[in-house]
């Protein structure tokens, strides 16, 4: 059940809203409790009886606000240097699947595309993007189970460079946010990546699962301190109206969502559209 039909089905027959059930519900549905004490003092100020298409309308407006109207677009092509985007995020998020399905959608959108399987600390992962590589028809640059993975990026940078790649995409190590040796490693990739071009990585996208709620913005305010995160990969956006996460991060750290994963397939991922999720979402 998605945040509307509930606000429906447990507040447009009553006569008096219960204000403490309303911002339970809003708050269930991970607008958290900044944005959910925002929507409340709006419709208290109206002064008169509020219905849940008042309660609706209140929400869209704030997340509308929050959201914006467009999503940054990644770079342009650079003359002979390759954009680099690193893909972080704790296991089980759907990490090393949506990197995958991100090079998917650069190269349906004609560009070169080179994998980078850096997530070296799980011997499945490695495996995983493989298989995604060949399925796809996409390069991957990978190496043994626990190598470093610097050097695993470094290596697909200087291919990436050589044969004037337009995006390199680095799968890293999933990882609890919560432990600081592995968060250093991120940041040894990004100094190894400074080797060959000062100016790399040039995007660095956290993927967050939709369904973990608020869990997602305590990842991603650690992410974003050894990162500086330019934006969010949500996934299991599956139409059940979860995804206030992105809503929350956004407020709290300014850190836009970039692309969503809808479901399995290998085209159930996209860019993210602030209109059509405030719609998903409600």
């Amino acid at each position: 059940m998605g945040l509307f039909d509930s606000i429906v089905n447990r507040f447009t027959s009553r006569t008096e809203i219960n204000w403490e059930d309303l911002e339970e519900t809003l708050i269930a549905g991970d607008l958290g409790i900044q944005l959910t004490t925002k929507v409340v003092d709006d419709l208290q100020a109206l002064g008169r009886k509020v219905s849940g298409d008042d309660i609706i309308e209140a929400c869209r407006k704030e997340i509308t606000a929050i959201l914006g109207d467009e999503t940054p677009p990644l770079p342009q092509k650079r003359d002979g240097m390759p954009n680099v985007i690193l893909v972080a995020g704790v296991n089980g998020t759907g990490k090393t699947t949506s990197t995958a399905k991100l090079a998917n959608l650069l190269k349906n959108q004609g560009h070169s595309v080179l994998l980078a399987a850096a997530d070296t600390f799980r011997a499945a992962a490695i495996e995983q993007l493989e298989v995604w590589s060949k399925r796809l028809d996409i390069p991957i640059i990978k190496t043994q189970y626990q190598a470093d993975p610097s050097a695993v990026c470094f290596d697909a940078h200087r291919s990436a460079i050589q044969n004037k790649v337009d995006f390199l995409i680095c799968d890293t190590a999933g990882r609890l946010h919560t432990r600081d040796n592995l968060m250093e490693e991120l940041k040894k990739i990004q100094r190894t990546l400074k080797k060959q071009d000062d100016s790399a990585p040039h995007e660095r996208l956290l993927v967050v699962d939709a369904t973990t709620g608020s869990n997602a913005l305590s990842q991603a305010k650690k992410f974003q301190e050894t990162l500086d995160l330019t934006g969010l990969i949500v996934t299991k956006l599956d139409g059940s109206g979860k995804g206030g996460s992105a809503v929350l991060i956004k407020k709290e750290l300014n850190i836009p969502t970039r692309f969503i994963g809808t479901g399995e397939g290998e085209d159930d991922f996209k860019p993210f559209d602030p209109q059509s999720f405030v719609e998903n979402i409600l």
